[in-house]
């Protein structure tokens, strides 16, 4: 197994994170549009739209969850765990505690203004922000609305990071290696879409936890992704099996979707603990985990290589991905209410909102390091040390 010390940056899982966080801008800048309830809704939504945004929350969380059990592999061999939990609170618990008091609270405000539960401005409502707990009838957004990823991440580092620790360990590496020497088996790859699949199943959808609130998952169903990411990046040689298995898994994923949809012909969900709810799930997960393997797969064909672009993305990503939901709340507001046709509503939304993040990184953030700080990120180095940085550094979570 290879040392995490001497793995130089892998561009794929790079620019699998940019492309996972775009499709969740993506994914919610749909919302406005589908048939789903949201902070704030267009007066007319749509069907296709609400198609759209399944498939896209079919693999985009689950992918970056694998990417950040990934990540933490690198994360350890170049830090002590005193570091590691370090840098954890520093990138995750900074910019999810600033957001929380600040442009979240921003969030709820517009969604009380657009249902219209409050009346006033940002500064009346802002007291109020205290008064009860988000999802249980409050305002007080505790998981940070999209940010629960930046919460749940620290969560899940914490808790299994003695176990990463130990597969560390030299006996721990020998089970490592016996789980790869599996995988390494024609197609055994696709055994591990059975742990998603009995999650995806096995808890009841109706509660907070274990509900589909998540990113269109429950949060235990997250974490094989999780350990997948850990275990894939102690073992690059199971790249080569997804590079060679990218269409068969495409296929698979295409097919499994075709027979959800079949399978729960076209209603509403399914009963939870019914026969079709077992199998549309199950077929959920199914497709989940071929989808990831896919897009992996094409990452690796196609965009295995490095370029100013790909760094400059990655830097940006999590500024991006903690602005992105309000600022799109904040232009799709007043967007919304106008009489412009649906299709031009929804290109005023989505280009206006990547245009102001592009310019508040650029020319604000990206230039000061306490806003670099408050946004999870490393101070500024200088064009010489960012060169070796983005070389060798270990891979960020977004």
């Amino acid at each position: 197994m290879p040392t995490p010390a001497t793995i130089q940056r892998r561009s794929d899982l790079d620019w699998l994170r940019v492309i996972s966080v775009f499709a969740v801008f993506v994914f919610h800048s749909g919302l406005f549009f589908n048939t789903m309830d949201w902070h704030i809704k267009n007066p007319h939504t749509y069907t296709s739209m609400l198609i759209v945004s399944f498939l896209l929350a079919l693999w985009m969380m689950p992918l970056i969850f694998m990417i950040s059990g990934a990540s933490i592999y690198y994360a350890l061999g170049a830090r002590s765990v005193g570091d590691f939990i370090k840098e954890r609170i520093l990138r995750l618990l900074v910019p999810l505690v600033v957001g929380i008091f600040t442009h979240i609270a921003l969030s709820v405000y517009l969604e009380r203004l657009s249902h219209g539960q409050f009346a006033g401005t940002f500064f009346a409502f802002y007291p109020h922000y205290f008064d009860g707990l988000y999802w249980w009838g409050g305002n007080f957004a505790w998981m940070g609305l999209h940010l629960w990823y930046l919460e749940v991440l620290f969560v899940f580092s914490l808790v299994f990071l003695p176990w990463f620790w130990w597969l560390k360990r030299p006996l721990g590496r020998r089970i490592l290696d016996r789980f790869h020497s599996l995988l390494a088996q024609p197609y055994a790859i696709y055994l591990l879409a059975l742990p998603i699949m009995l999650l995806q199943i096995a808890f009841n959808p109706n509660t907070i936890w274990t509900g589909r609130s998540w990113g269109g998952w429950s949060l235990p169903a997250y974490i094989p992704f999780f350990l997948y990411g850990f275990f894939f990046a102690a073992h690059e040689q199971v790249k080569d099996s997804i590079l060679h298995l990218r269409w068969l898994s495409l296929a698979g994923g295409i097919t499994s979707i075709l027979a959800m949809f079949v399978a729960n012909q076209g209603s509403a969900e399914p009963t939870y603990g019914t026969i079709n709810y077992v199998l549309v799930f199950a077929l959920f997960g199914l497709a989940a985990w071929c989808l990831i393997l896919a897009i992996w797969g094409f990452t690796l064909r196609h965009l295995a290589m490095r370029s100013p672009l790909l760094a400059y993305a990655n830097e940006a990503v999590l500024p991006f991905y903690i602005l992105h939901h309000t600022v799109l709340l904040c232009v799709g507001y007043f967007v919304v209410q106008s009489a412009l046709p649906d299709l031009v509503k929804a290109i005023l939304i989505s280009g206006s909102t990547l245009l102001i993040i592009t310019g508040l990184y650029e020319f604000l953030i990206r230039r000061s390091n306490l806003l670099r700080f408050l946004f999870g990120m490393k101070a500024q180095a200088s064009q010489e040390q960012r060169a070796v940085l983005d070389a060798h550094q270990p891979q960020p979570d977004l």
